[in-house]
């Protein structure tokens, strides 16, 4: 144990920078992202970038919003026809701004840049002082000493997880196309900081918005809850009545805010109309838009009859993983989060590449668990190269007319199965890392040959 001690003085001295250094690397970071995104603005690429289907969908592109307001506009309901999909706040505060739109979409980027730097700023405090404790209880075995994180290692990872996500090519195409999904990501953004915060009512709020911006962040209310939970220091059990009284609070905070969010908007509208519209479409995917996501080509090649039953399949995916993760989960609830919003971007009806912005924003907090990726060098060359081959493979199948819709959709394929073997990765390291802090690094046989571990 005293060896485990001096490697953590070691890894100790000199890992805090001045409050001042780190806020003024968080601001060259957010000019940086905010002049990279004024030049593109201002370019003949930024036409060129709003039209493309993996970074606007029917949901959230530009052009469909202002189609909305131009009906608003006349007097008549945004949703009274086939076009505007969108939730009735974001249509109002775009009646006012409307003017200053590149300006907002700018604005949700740094926003959701701050507040994922302030989250993991406080998780990593969390994390290091629960290590601390355990480590001063002697639970952990002499040999993990190389598992355990230091405030040396740490100290850069919010301002890392604030550059993965200004400066990552997919949210600045997304800020860039203008699509709503920027306000998307502020909001969860903002849910997460409110979570880590040990906000309740703030967290309630955040989540409520999110689901109500786009229905299936309501899957996140598990972590949120769990984290909660340890927070409070409930015991998560059902046989707790303190469990029980939290989990009713929290949940009745969750949906009076989600009612009273949808009640203003039939105020604003004087119509139940958007919920058709917006979840109802989420939903039933009626648009086969092609995009990044599972859904469109599937259900253009399949019989009427088969559709109901298959669409209940493909969005019972979202919400299928939820409670196994949980379970697996409990004690590790930030870490549960991060692999709910990488599901959902991978299994929604209908994703573009910033809803993938937004996990993997989260990527350098857990660098600690690279050691134990198994394939990391080559689903990153997948990611990159299927990223690169969807204009191609859309040129050649639109423009050029050399291929078909098969191509384009092989290509949809290999990238979310890219997504998921990333995500099943850091799933399988996360798993390892903790089995390993348990019972040491080094596993023996009884015979004292060394022993290979299997998680299965």
């Amino acid at each position: 144990m005293p060896a485990i001690f001096h490697y953590i003085s070691q890894n100790t001295r000199g890992e805090r920078l001045p409050p001042a250094e780190m806020a003024a690397s968080l601001v060259l970071v957010l000019l940086i992202a905010v002049t990279v995104r004024a030049v593109l603005f201002r370019s003949s690429l930024a036409e060129i970038i709003a039209e493309r289907v993996e970074v606007v969908s029917p949901l959230n592109g530009w052009k469909r919003v202002v189609e909305g307001l131009a009906l608003l506009d006349l007097g008549v309901s945004p949703y009274s026809g086939d076009v505007f999909h969108e939730t009735p706040l974001v249509i109002y505060l775009f009646h006012f701004v409307i003017d200053y739109s590149e300006i907002v979409f700018m604005i949700a980027d740094a926003i959701t840049a701050v507040a994922l730097y302030l989250a993991v700023q406080d998780y990593n405090k969390i994390v290091f002082r629960k290590q601390k404790y355990t480590l001063e209880a002697g639970r952990y075995p002499l040999d993990v000493v190389e598992l355990l994180r230091t405030p040396k290692e740490m100290m850069y990872i919010p301002i890392k997880v604030a550059v993965f996500y200004l400066l990552n090519p997919f949210t600045v195409l997304s800020c860039v196309a203008k699509s709503t999904c920027g306000l998307n990501n502020a909001i969860t953004a903002l849910f997460i900081l409110c979570t880590i915060k040990g906000s309740a009512l703030l967290s309630a709020i955040f989540l409520a918005l999110a689901t109500y911006q786009s229905l299936y962040p309501f899957t996140l209310f598990a972590p949120a809850l769990l984290y909660q939970l340890q927070r409070q220091f409930i015991p998560i059990s059902i046989h707790s009545p303190r469990f029980w009284i939290f989990t009713s609070q929290y949940g009745s905070m969750y949906l009076g805010s989600l009612v009273v969010i949808t009640c203003l908007s039939f105020f604003l509208l004087s119509s139940w109309d958007f919920v058709t519209s917006v979840y109802g479409f989420i939903l039933s995917v009626p648009d086969l838009t092609p995009n990044i996501g599972l859904f469109w080509y599937f259900f253009a090649e399949m019989f009427e009859h088969f559709r109901p039953f298959f669409i209940c399949v493909f969005q019972i995916n979202v919400v299928f993983y939820t409670i196994p993760l949980s379970v697996k989960l409990k004690e590790h609830p930030i870490f549960l989060m991060f692999m709910q919003i990488a599901v959902i971007s991978i299994f929604k009806s209908y994703p573009t590449v910033g809803d993938i912005s937004l996990y993997m924003a989260f990527l350098p907090l857990w660098h600690h668990l690279y050691r134990f990726l198994r394939n990391i060098f080559l689903v990153s060359i997948v990611l990159i190269a299927c990223s690169v081959l969807f204009p191609v493979l859309w040129h050649l199948w639109i423009y050029a007319g050399s291929a078909n819709s098969n191509f384009y959709y092989a290509i949809t394929l290999a990238f979310n199965v890219g997504q998921i073997l990333l995500v099943s990765d850091y799933f399988y390291a996360y798993l390892r890392r903790e089995h390993h802090l348990i019972h040491g690094l080094y596993l023996k046989k009884k015979d004292g040959t060394e022993e290979t571990l299997i998680l299965k």
